[in-house]
């Protein structure tokens, strides 16, 4: 990679001007503005003091000696500000970058080995099974199946899960309410109201047991409701497992053991506060009762048998559950880093800018199934993806429905959908690619051209960024910004053309077929397909 080649050049070049000590890593980045070049490094800033020299006189030695004898593809080396080394390179950089991606194809470019022999759990969604899932599930559902496609790209092995909260009183609620609308009498006070219960008691069978029969109904619904939107998990972890299994009672052993919990006023408590949390926490009321704390911990505790760093995502309303559950995991003798709590911000849903209404079926709600009939469960899935999680969301369908520009779902579609057009002429005309070592690819001198490139390069840094602060949104910017790319390419170079000479042709064909194992990435790792017609 250019940027290993540049760092090399430079640490070669601080060792022949004897600077001591030599550091560690020479970093680089792309200038915000491509006027000050392709590439840029602080060394000098970074290194100067220490060495005994001025920074600037550094930078300027370092460019030099650069300028002296040029790596390759350096076109020239300045210096900037107080000690920037800024890096101009000759289009050629570009054409290899071209090369390591059609050479390397969707299954291996951007991809890292960080993570060998790292196995991580992400847990998301976890909704009872007492209802279908709405429309904030769907957010959560996207983040953290996003973030394992992105943590299995850099080499760590993943395990989807979600946890089954199927004990306890809400389920109790809704098994007396199913029963009750299946039995023709009113729901009991505190139950489910939704018309989806009437709908479900009226499939159940008149000897099914309802707390039974219903959870494996919800089930069934959020499994269909989540493969929509190409969400699949591994495991599918049951509450009562951990009490049929004694994992609670092992749990609670296991906290005492380690003077982590301790009996007071008939109740049995966390000594929550010595490992950072605002108070203790009771694990046992006063009655017998777990609280729903203990089940909670003994869960992690259970996940860490099986894998060695956890990441929670959870909804808005989890805030203050975060530093008890780091309190548990450090009682269970874990470091509290191992475990990630990433809390998903509410999405506020508007159609043409007015509030979306209720689902009539659930009542209370917005059924994410809903969302997925009005916008598509693609447009819906891209469109969770575009903010950071914590930041609050709207999400408009007339806007994701929109075939504008504007429209960032419909923008990055097209664009496939455009390269497979090209695909389609090509057939058409009886044009074959040639091989692409017979390519020349230095006839792509556009700035349209080299703008695709430019941005392909950068897909390996933006997996790699997304990837350690599980941050899928970077590479739904990544996927918009190549659409732009490619969209101004489309308008402004032809591809197939009897006044495009066909050598050129032959090269634009294989920078389209580069942006299409661009795309193939990265709507991958956001788990969303492409239409190839629109």
């Amino acid at each position: 990679m250019i940027r290993d080649a540049l760092a090399d050049a430079v640490r070669i070049t601080l060792r022949a001007l004897e600077i001591d000590p030599l550091p560690e890593r020479v970093h680089l980045e792309r200038p915000a503005n491509r006027e000050h070049g392709d590439w840029s490094t602080n060394v000098a800033l970074a290194t100067a003091k220490q060495a005994g020299w001025n920074p600037r006189d550094l930078a300027g030695r370092i460019a030099e000696v650069l300028n002296a004898n040029p790596p390759d593809h350096v076109r020239s080396v300045e210096i900037a500000g107080p000690g920037f080394v800024n890096f101009h390179l000759h289009d050629s950089w570009l054409h290899d970058v071209l090369v390591e991606v059609l050479e390397a194809g969707a299954t291996d470019y951007a991809r890292h080995d960080i993570g060998t022999a790292t196995s991580v759990n992400v847990e998301f969604v976890s909704a009872n099974p007492t209802g279908p899932l709405h429309a904030g599930h769907g957010r959560g559902a996207a983040y953290g199946d996003s973030v394992a496609r992105l943590l299995e790209r850099c080499g760590y092995t993943v395990q989807r899960e979600t946890y089954i909260n199927d004990r306890g009183t809400q389920m109790q609620k809704f098994a007396q309410s199913l029963a009750a609308r299946r039995d023709g009498v009113e729901v009991p006070e505190g139950g489910y109201q939704g018309e989806y219960i009437r709908e479900w008691a009226a499939e159940m069978p008149a000897d099914a047991l309802p707390l039974e029969w219903g959870e494996a109904r919800a089930l069934a619904e959020h499994r269909d409701t989540l493969a929509r939107m190409n969400v699949h998990f591994d495991t599918w972890f049951s509450e009562r497992t951990l009490v049929d299994a004694g994992a609670i009672d092992a749990t609670l052993a296991d906290l005492r053991s380690r003077d982590a919990a301790y009996d007071h006023d008939g109740a049995t408590w966390l000594r929550s506060t010595e490992f950072g949390d605002d108070k203790d926490r009771p694990l046992i009321k006063s009655d017998g009762e777990y609280t729903y704390v203990l089940p909670d911990i003994a869960y992690h505790r259970d996940k860490f048998a099986r894998a060695d760093r956890l990441i929670d995502v959870w909804g808005a309303d989890h805030h203050g559950y975060v530093p008890r559950m780091k309190a548990a995991v450090q009682a269970l003798g874990h470091d509290p880093d191992e475990l990630e709590c990433r809390i998903t911000q509410l999405v506020n849903l508007l159609d043409a800018g007015e509030p979306v209404k209720l689902s009539k079926r659930a009542g209370d709600i917005i059924e994410l199934r809903d969302v997925f009939d009005e916008v598509g469960a693609d447009a819906a899935r891209l469109t969770y993806l575009l903010q950071s999680p914590d930041t609050k969301m709207t999400f408009d369908y007339a806007v994701v429905k929109s075939e504008a520009a504007e429209n960032p779902v419909y923008y990055v579609q097209y664009a496939h959908a455009r390269i497979h057009s090209i695909g389609r002429k090509a057939l058409e005309l009886g044009i074959e690619r040639a091989e692409l070592g017979a390519t020349d690819l230095a006839l792509l001198t556009h700035e349209r051209e080299l703008d695709i490139i430019r941005v392909l390069s950068e897909l390996p840094e933006v997996v790699l960024v997304a990837a350690n602060e599980r941050a899928p949104h970077r590479v739904a910017a990544w996927v918009r910004e190549l659409a732009g790319a490619f969209h101004g390419f489309y308008h402004d170079c032809y591809v197939i053309s009897d006044s495009v000479a066909p050598e050129l042709t032959q090269a634009r064909l294989w920078l389209v077929e580069a942006t299409r194992v661009g795309l193939a990435v990265a709507l991958d790792l956001l788990g969303v397909s492409a239409p190839e017609e629109m």
